[in-house]
């Protein structure tokens, strides 16, 4: 028997490490700016300053807003993960095991990616009170400084909070009522995951920072925190005489940075 796998099992094995990778690998990824094919260790995210209108003169020259330009820097890592696939088991290429290694190599760099990312919203200065639960004026305090700070309400604003914060946000009629929201918006409607509420987003992660029992939420919008991407997930297969196995490694090159903190507000609760 040879040594290697055939093409057919290396190449559909790698599909299968993808796509479970978009499917249920990170849930942040696709709701911030991302800049992929990135060359070297890092690359940088422009933040750009706001624009003001003026006059002209007739016969004058227009002028110009001179808006400011802040390049924001982000350094790329690099991130493994790996397990073994006992050669018995070419044997067997339907077997569940391959899907099993395959799932657990692309969920491990989905919550690898979404604590980048979170790790780089947890640096914003804007945040609430950690004493209670999650509660309409923290909700209202992030709305209304966003709505001061110009944060586009473009239908790009995102509300990450944990399952607690969730069946906490569904104690609030607001929220959950349909005497307040009309019936189609109701959050049970859409299987309890996601539903927008005051021009956010607002979807459970269960990985979201904790410390000392104060769990942190992030109100953001896209444009505000930054995902670069150098390698996107790749798999190769190697075998290993010594333990007459396959070596499945999967890996990607990655970095997050938060690009404006005024786009990013921390809602801190205490979990118990």
């Amino acid at each position: 028997m040879a040594l290697d796998l055939n093409d057919a099992f290396v190449k559909q094995f790698e599909s299968e490490v993808h796509v479970a990778y978009q499917r249920m690998g990170s849930k942040i990824r696709n709701t911030i700016r991302t800049k992929a094919g990135v060359k070297g260790s890092s690359t940088t995210f422009q933040k750009v300053g706001k624009g003001e209108a003026g006059q002209k003169s007739r016969h004058g020259n227009v002028p110009v807003m001179t808006i400011d330009h802040a390049p924001v820097e982000c350094t790329l890592q690099d991130w493994y993960a790996a397990d073994y696939i006992d050669k018995l088991d070419e044997l067997k290429i339907n077997h569940d095991e391959r899907m099993v290694v395959a799932n657990s190599s692309a969920y491990a760099l989905g919550r690898k990616t979404d604590t980048m990312l979170t790790d780089a919203m947890n640096t914003t200065a804007l945040q609430t009170a950690s004493a209670g639960s999650i509660t309409t004026g923290k909700i209202n305090e992030i709305f209304e400084t966003f709505g001061e700070t110009d944060v586009p309400d473009d239908g790009d604003r995102y509300f990450a909070v944990s399952p607690q914060a969730w069946v906490n946000l569904l104690g609030i009629s607001a929220f959950s009522d349909a005497d307040f929201i009309g019936s189609d918006d109701l959050p049970y409607k859409g299987g309890m995951v996601a539903r927008r509420w005051l021009g956010f987003m607002f979807y459970t992660h269960s990985g979201l920072p904790i410390a000392a029992s104060v769990r942190s939420n992030f109100a953001y919008h896209k444009s505000a925190v930054g995902h670069a991407i150098g390698q996107d997930v790749a798999t190769e297969l190697n075998y290993v005489p010594e333990k007459v196995a396959h070596l499945a490694t999967s890996m990607m090159s990655m970095g997050a940075v938060l690009i404006d903190g005024q786009g990013v507000y921390n809602c801190r609760i205490t979990e118990t």
